[in-house]
């Protein structure tokens, strides 16, 4: 797969586009953790030296398509601006006179950032109007965010119909490293999926099934999955909607002799608070109001033995809710397990999902222990089944 660098770009005086991915955590209005800022640093960096007039676009949270105050990016530009050590003028919007105005005024080596893209609906649609008015700010588009590029937006796809497009050098890096990655996957090849949600990553746990010699799951998502057989999941997250999917999933993973893992064991508690009262029981014992918040002993204990003995991991999603201390023991110990797979027996490991790298962050873990932290979630898993990313695409040269 070859793709259009930045570096083949003449970018003097250009006024570029940068699609960056700055949905990162807040608290108290300040960035709580700037990872995808600092990843996009050196493509940033890049084009300010070529003489570049860059214009960052990202998104923050889930607006919906409407202006929400709290998911405005003024912290971004205050966080940016710290860490180039430049000013960053932020825009009250991403479209409209004053915003075509701003850019048209800009000089060589100056950077601005469009407010937060979906505070229009018609960015997620992917409204060729919308993408129109974003591409007529620069002569040419840059991709650097590859956590959306698995989105048909207007800002991570649209533009590029109307003007060229290259890959930023975040997006170079996560391409060639997942592809040369997955080239050559060393046995035995395990995936652990968390998190919440089973609709995101249906079509990725049917295409791994067949590849992958061990599935550990945890999280919310490996409570529907025991919905799913039977059990008792009383108060816990879980999606009652997906429960056929579940059993399909596990009917497959039985077919193929996949060894599907769930928890077999939960710590479980009424409500989730730092003072809640924990209990650490079979997942058959899980009755009345108790809520299942992480994985038990026992799993962490057939998880870790899985762990080491592996050659290739892939860890997208928190195995329970890690922001609690209570509730972070079975992600912390899988995260410490696929680091030393990686440094001590040679395995190669790679994460991705920004609550996964806020967990490692969290714990005060190395990143670089990993092979690859990818800044994508949903993207890094659908590239590795071998899902053409929209934001890819684009970029292909042809």
């Amino acid at each position: 797969m070859k793709i259009k660098s930045v570096k083949t770009a003449d970018l003097k005086d250009k006024r570029v586009l940068v699609r960056v991915d700055f949905n990162v955590p807040l608290e108290n209005g300040k960035v709580a953790d700037d990872t995808r800022i600092t990843a996009t640093l050196p493509t940033i960096n890049y084009l300010l030296e070529k003489g570049a007039k860059v214009i960052l676009m990202t998104h923050l949270g889930r607006p919906d398509g409407k202006i929400v105050d709290e998911l405005k990016l003024d912290p971004l530009a205050e966080k940016l601006s710290e860490l180039i050590n430049k000013p960053v003028k932020k825009l009250a919007d991403c479209i409209g006179p004053e915003v075509e105005q701003a850019v048209k005024s800009m000089q060589a080596g100056e950077i601005i950032l469009l407010e937060n893209t979906r505070f229009h609906a018609e960015e997620e649609s992917c409204d060729k109007e919308f993408s129109k008015k974003l591409a007529a700010l620069g002569d040419l588009f840059v991709i650097d965010s590859f956590g959306t590029a698995h989105r048909k937006h207007a800002s991570t796809y649209g533009i590029a119909e109307h003007i060229p497009a290259y890959a930023g050098f975040l997006v170079e890096k996560e391409v060639n490293t997942l592809s040369e990655l997955m080239q050559d996957t060393a046995k035995p090849f395990v995936v652990i999926m968390g998190g919440s949600k089973i609709e995101t990553k249906i079509g990725v746990m049917k295409n791994f099934l067949g590849k992958a010699d061990h599935f550990l799951v945890g999280g919310g998502l490996a409570n529907t999955f025991l919905a799913a057989k039977g059990f008792n999941v009383a108060e816990s997250l879980y999606e009652p909607d997906q429960l056929e999917t579940a059993r399909e999933i596990m009917l497959d993973a039985e077919a193929i002799h996949n060894n599907f893992h769930l928890p077999t064991d939960a710590v479980v508690a009424d409500e989730i608070e730092d003072t809640a009262e924990t209990l650490d029981i079979p997942v058959e014992d899980v009755e009345g109001s108790m809520k299942i918040l992480d994985i038990g002993r026992n799993t962490i204990t057939a998880f870790e033995e899985i762990i080491a003995k592996s050659g290739t991991i892939i860890w997208n999603g928190p195995v329970g809710l890690f922001e609690k201390e209570k509730f972070s023991r079975g992600t912390r110990h899988i995260a410490v397990a696929v680091a030393k797979a990686t440094t001590i027996s040679g395995a190669k490991s790679i994460i991705g999902g920004g609550d996964t790298i806020d967990a490692i962050n969290n714990f005060g873990i190395d990143l670089n222990k990993y092979t690859h932290v990818s800044t994508g979630g949903g993207a890094m898993l659908e590239f590795l089944e071998g899902t053409m990313l929209p934001g890819i695409e684009i970029i292909l040269e042809k």
